[in-house]
């Protein structure tokens, strides 16, 4: 059966999963970027925005584990875009190019429609207005019985949360510190909502946790 699950989902040490003051210049908010060290250096990371190398390991296994078996993705609006409010018009297409990393459908919560956008290499946005459970439903619909993976960001990893709807997590903490931004754990009672630990591994650059709803 299709899951419902967060990977590679990369946190500083004080719990940020994005730097403030995000923008076009700072997609991931200023100092965001310094997240995802550990990935930005796999060799699977590199070979999804076509580049060449990259280092093997643990950190790689982990980064291409959170690409198995999907079939949809979810994000939130400011995973896709820096555009507030309604569409101005259609010119902006995501932050990836022509050909996007995902290559399934991805359904895109916003409150302004748009038609959808079928871009190169499989990848198709939806824009969803009515709710999270209307775009897991799609995304499942689209996955079979492939998993649906959020992709972000925290608000939108929150909604889902706190709808009991994430079947599990793949959190990653980074050993850096970002002192503001969207703090992860805010708010949010895990053991409350029925999530636990049940694995840690931890490696030169991240430590990577495996939470599951029980």
């Amino acid at each position: 059966m299709s899951k419902l699950i967060v990977r590679s989902f990369s946190l500083s040490l004080d719990g940020y999963g994005a730097g403030p003051d995000q923008s076009l210049d700072n997609p991931l908010g200023v100092n965001g970027t310094k997240l995802h060290g550990w990935a930005f250096a796999t060799r699977t990371f590199r070979k999804m925005f076509g580049q060449e190398g990259g280092e093997a390991g643990i950190d790689d296994d982990f980064a291409a584990r959170s690409m198995d078996n999907l079939g949809a993705w979810i994000l939130g609006r400011n995973m896709f875009g820096p555009v507030r409010g309604p569409w101005p018009d259609a010119s902006w297409k995501g932050w990836w190019g022509n050909n996007p990393p995902y290559h399934v459908p991805v359904f895109v919560l916003t409150h302004h429609a748009r038609d959808p956008m079928e871009m190169e290499g499989g990848t198709v946005f939806h824009f969803v207005t009515d709710g999270i459970e209307s775009a897991l439903r799609q995304a499942r619909a689209a996955a079979g019985n492939r998993d649906v993976r959020i992709g972000g960001g925290v608000a939108t990893i929150h909604q889902y949360l706190r709808a009991g709807l994430i079947d599990d997590l793949h959190l990653v903490i980074s050993p850096v510190l970002l002192g503001k931004g969207e703090s992860f754990f805010a708010g949010i009672d895990l053991p409350a909502l029925g999530y636990r630990v049940t694995d840690r591994v931890p490696t030169p650059q991240a430590t990577h946790l495996t939470i599951v709803r029980e």
